[in-house]
């Protein structure tokens, strides 16, 4: 059965409806800063005014899976160490500038035993629904900095408001959508959860409301108050407090005392460093000396570490690539069963390398005669950085054929359009729209013994962007904060 359409309200009632909007978002936090902001200055984050269709059944496959992803990555991690190393010492050589220089940081942290062998993982696998399989296919699988959890608890809860006081009714002010085809994401609770299992095992499972959680954040930084409400949310479940820092300024105030982290202004013992930075190489550019040694620092700690060096490098695009081979998922789920791994597999599209390989080979073919098809994506995390389509041939062609190695080729998605409308900065755009769906997982575990802790799914995220746009960055400025109305 197709989706209901999206509401048809007249000019005064669509008014009504975003002044509503705006000012629900500026009460309860669904926020971001403007370029170039003062602290007092806040803009409604870019967002949907209506919620955008997913099937019901992509929905729960999507959640369904999570968990088994996280499994995947953790044992690549603890049961596959050897052959994980490997690969990475290979990336590295393609980026030292960054790979490799956090792998350098691993080796070093290392190199005198390992002080905390227990990981903290805050996973989001992102997803677009096939419009041609009405299936889910991965787009990537995040392990670090993971961002808008808060903020899509904020737009469920906005939407599921605007709904049930008749906003999106044309006549008699009745709810448009049925209650539970707007489910509401849970995870701004449940990503502070995780963070709570980190404390609570690095306290040797006991609850512990004197350590606290570090969150490691990028200066001047736009999207905190997504970050915010993560924070308030610990506190206010759980009583863990949390202090942020910048890398620039780890060595000014944080210090350690038999390999364990304290804020040196009140000596808060630090449990879990979270990153909400270090993610890409534009984060230790500020003062690459203090900022990589700041990392190391960090790393070189008792405490759990969300992620860990390994784990962060863990998410590249060539790791992508590699488990999606069927052999390599059972070498790494040895006790996987049969469903399971037909739910895996069903999630992906060809992801091909450029190396020496047949499957290299064809991947050279392929970006020259039939570039339409597919994204050329770097190991690196964030947006902005993906080339596609036609720019791909022209791109292959400007750089050294040795340097290809540090670049997969993945195919395209073909993604349902909707025609629904974005509130950004104060202006409405109609426009045809694409939407990822993003779901988060936690996941503490052994990087040593290779035991999981606990494994859990966190809610989800809906990110739409123009039809037009190739990327999806809410905070690079290419798309919005929406959510879903399943059908």
């Amino acid at each position: 059965m197709p989706p209901k359409p999206f509401p048809q309200l007249s000019t005064d009632q669509e008014n009504d409806l975003k002044l509503n909007t705006e000012q629900w978002a500026l009460t309860n936090g669904l926020v971001m800063y403007p370029p170039n902001f003062d602290l007092h200055q806040v803009n409604v984050a870019p967002i949907t005014l209506f919620p955008t269709p997913i099937p019901k059944t992509s929905f729960e496959q999507a959640i369904k899976v999570q968990k088994l992803y996280n499994e995947l990555y953790i044992n690549l991690i603890t049961k596959r160490k050897d052959w994980l190393i490997d690969i990475l010492q290979s990336l590295a050589e393609f980026d030292p500038d960054f790979s490799g220089k956090l792998f350098d940081v691993y080796q070093e942290s290392i190199t005198d035993g390992v002080l905390q062998p227990l990981s903290l993982g805050i996973f989001r696998s992102d997803y677009m629904v096939d419009s041609s399989e009405q299936q889910i296919k991965q787009i990537e699988f995040n392990t670090v900095s993971v961002s808008f959890g808060g903020l899509s608890t904020k737009i469920g809860q906005l939407q599921s408001f605007l709904n049930s006081t008749g906003f999106y009714d044309k006549k008699y002010n009745f709810r448009y959508y049925d209650e539970d085809e707007l489910p509401i994401s849970s995870s701004a609770s449940d990503i502070a959860q995780g963070l709570a299992d980190g404390n609570y095992f690095y306290n040797g499972e006991v609850a512990n409301k004197d350590t606290i959680i570090l969150f490691v954040v990028q200066p001047n930084e736009r999207n905190c108050f997504d970050q915010r409400i993560i924070e308030y949310a610990l506190f206010q479940e759980h009583g863990i407090r949390s202090f942020r820092v910048t890398l620039e300024d780890v060595d000014q105030m944080i210090t350690k005392n038999n390999d364990k982290l304290y804020v040196k202004s009140t000596m808060d013992e630090i449990s879990v460093v979270y990153y909400r930075s270090g993610y890409g190489p534009g984060d230790y550019d500020s003062n690459p000396t203090k900022t990589w040694n700041a990392r190391l620092f960090l790393e070189k700690s008792q405490a759990i570490k969300c992620p860990s060096i390994l784990t962060q490098l863990s998410g590249s695009k060539k790791i992508q690539q590699l488990l999606t081979n069927e052999s390599v998922i059972k070498q790494t789920l040895p006790n996987i069963d049969d469903e399971e791994l037909l739910s895996l597999l069903s999630t992906f599209v060809r992801i091909l390398p450029f190396d020496d390989t047949e499957q290299g080979q064809e991947a050279a073919k392929l970006a020259f005669e039939k570039p339409e098809n597919f994204v050329l994506k770097p190991q690196r995390e964030g947006g902005g950085n993906n080339i596609y389509k036609q720019d791909i041939p022209a791109f292959l062609n400007k750089i050294s054929k040795k340097d290809w190695g540090a670049y997969i080729l993945m195919e395209l998605i073909n993604p349902e359009t909707y025609r629904n409308k974005i509130l950004r900065n104060g202006q409405t755009y109609h426009e045809n729209i694409v939407s990822e769906l993003g779901v988060f997982g936690t996941i503490v575990f052994d990087e040593q013994a290779g035991a999981i802790k606990s494994n859990k799914n966190a809610g989800w995220l809906l990110r739409s962007k123009f039809e037009t746009s190739d990327e999806g960055g809410v905070a690079a400025g290419f798309g919005c904060v929406d959510n879903v109305y399943l059908y």
